[in-house]
C-alpha cells in the first residue's frame, strides 16, 4: 500500500486511476491560457517553485525549463514516486511526499506556489494556506486554480455533481483573505471522444458523466476556471 501523509484529503480521480488522469492532464489548456496569466502576474524565470499537490507530476517539467529549482509536494507516495520517475533527469527538481497542511519546506524557501485542483476548494483550506503564507517569500505570488462552477459546460457539469456547492461563499472565502480572481476559459481539448469518455468517468458518478456525455458531441469541451491570486 501506497504512503499517504498524514492528513492528506483523497482525490479519488487520480489517486484510483493516475492513467486516466494523464489523458485529462494533456488534455487542458492547450492554448496556454493558464500559464499566460500567471505570467503575467508573476513570472517564474529564475524562481524556486512550489507545486502543492503535484500529482504524478506533469507540471513540474514546464516549470523546470524556467525556474532555478521546483520542488513538488504530493501526499500520495505512489503517485510521489511516478512524479519522481518523470523528472529523473530533470536536476532541477525534487519531489518530496507531504500533505497541504504540513508542507515538508522551511520558512520563507520559495518565491511562486502553484497549486492546481489541489486541497484548496475554500472553507476549510485554512491550515493549508497558512502553510503557503510560512513557506513563501516575500515578494513571492501563490497561484490557486479551481473550477468556476458558474460558467461553462464543465461548471455545469461540476455543480449537477455537487449541487449543494456554493460559488458565492467560495468566493468570499478567498476575497476575505486577500485573494484576487481572474476568471479565465481555456478548451478541455482530448485526441479522442473515447479520451474524454475515460475522464468524465472518473471525475464524476455515472449518473452524471453517462448524462454529460448524452448531450454533449465531440471531444472538446469549454471549461472556466478561477485563478485566485495574491502577492506575499
Amino acid at each position: 500500500m501506497a504512503e499517504i501523509a498524514p492528513g492528506a484529503v483523497p482525490s479519488p480521480n487520480i489517486w484510483n486511476s493516475p492513467r486516466v488522469y494523464e489523458i485529462g492532464n494533456r488534455a487542458v489548456d492547450p492554448d496556454g491560457t493558464l500559464d499566460s496569466a500567471m505570467r503575467a502576474i508573476r513570472p517564474w524565470t529564475g524562481a524556486t517553485v512550489l507545486d502543492v499537490g503535484c500529482g504524478t507530476g506533469f507540471h513540474l517539467p514546464v516549470f523546470a525549463r524556467e525556474a532555478a529549482k521546483v520542488i513538488g509536494v504530493e501526499p500520495h507516495g505512489g503517485l510521489a514516486a511516478a512524479a519522481r520517475r518523470r523528472v529523473r533527469d530533470v536536476p532541477n527538481v525534487t519531489v518530496r511526499v507531504g500533505a497541504a497542511q504540513a508542507l515538508p519546506l522551511p520558512d520563507a524557501s520559495v518565491d511562486v506556489v502553484h497549486a492546481r485542483w489541489a486541497y484548496f476548494f475554500g472553507p476549510g483550506c485554512e491550515p493549508g494556506l497558512a502553510e503557503l503564507d510560512r513557506v513563501t517569500r516575500r515578494g513571492g505570488a501563490i497561484f490557486i486554480i479551481d473550477t468556476d462552477a458558474t460558467r461553462s459546460t464543465y461548471g455545469r457539469w461540476f455543480l449537477r455533481w455537487l449541487p449543494s456547492y456554493d460559488p458565492r461563499a467560495v468566493e468570499r472565502f478567498w476575497t476575505r483573505r486577500g485573494y484576487q480572481r481572474s476568471p479565465l476559459t481555456f478548451r478541455w481539448a482530448f485526441e479522442s471522444r473515447a479520451d474524454l469518455e475515460a475522464v468524465l468517468r472518473i471525475d464524476f458518478p455515472p449518473e452524471v458523466a453517462e448524462a454529460a456525455l448524452r448531450e454533449h458531441d465531440g471531444h472538446e469541451v469549454d471549461y472556466a476556471v478561477n485563478l485566485w491570486w495574491r502577492y506575499t
